[in-house]
């Protein structure tokens, strides 16, 4: 059987992350300026690598305006339907939707990584809620795609629940260490034959922001990334 490919992009940056606030249905207004160019930058690099290395078969996205407007840019360049699936979202805020994240962790008492069982406000999903969720809509969308290329523009969170459910980790947010995603950044699993037993789940890329450099011009952002058409080769520093 073909190689099942999940590609993971985080959203690009929106006014809710430059305000510092919790961005639900209300404090979520989309994305600024340089989160649209980013996007763009994401989709740029996605499509080369639909047309001249493997196909993308499916575009997901979570409801949340700064994702759909990321997806929307995204699946316009590879011009396929997005498909909404609320599952794959960050957790709920509650009442806490729109306040400013220091305001919230005070109230709270600390963050998630101290008390995963509880919801940080009233009306909102613990974190241990959330991953249950999220890990239920990956492996539905990974076996609905069993042997194809899927395609999910979603939240940094929703990144970290695919590393722990590929990872077999424990659901509870490790303080000891965490996973750093830029905006706009792809993160790429690959389940694939293992030269040392079967098939398994290969982390490819993590956190790839090549298509983000910084005095690239958008003219050799496609170039850049033809000369990784052996997608079998580890890629190089992202």
């Amino acid at each position: 059987m073909p190689d099942t490919d999940l590609l993971l992009v985080r959203h690009g940056e929106a006014h809710c992350d430059t305000a510092g606030i919790a961005g639900g249905d209300l404090g979520c207004t989309g994305l600024t300026r340089r989160g649209r160019s980013q996007a763009e930058r994401a989709a740029r690099r996605l499509t080369v690598m639909h047309t001249t290395e493997r196909r993308v078969d499916a575009v997901y996205a979570d409801p949340r305006r700064r994702v759909r407007e990321t997806a929307e840019i995204i699946a316009g360049r590879l011009r396929m339907p997005v498909i909404l699936e609320s599952r794959l979202t960050e957790p709920c805020h509650g009442n806490a939707d729109g306040q400013p994240w220091a305001d919230i962790w005070t109230t709270f008492g600390g963050t998630p990584a101290d008390r995963p069982d509880d919801p940080v406000a009233p009306g909102a999903e613990s974190w241990n809620h959330f991953v249950d969720r999220a890990a239920a809509g990956l492996r539905h969308m990974v076996e609905r795609h069993r042997g194809q290329r899927a395609l999910l523009i979603t939240h940094a969170a929703t990144v970290e629940v695919a590393h722990a459910t590929m990872l077999g980790l424990p659901n509870g947010p490790d303080p000891r260490a965490a996973f750093v995603l830029a905006h706009a950044s792809i993160t790429w699993w690959s389940h694939r034959a293992s030269e040392t037993g079967p098939p398994r789940w290969h982390l490819v890329w993590h956190n790839s922001t090549a298509h983000l450099a910084l005095g690239l011009p958008d003219r050799d952002v496609e170039p850049a990334i033809r000369a990784r058409r052996d997608v079998r080769r580890p890629p190089g520093r992202p």
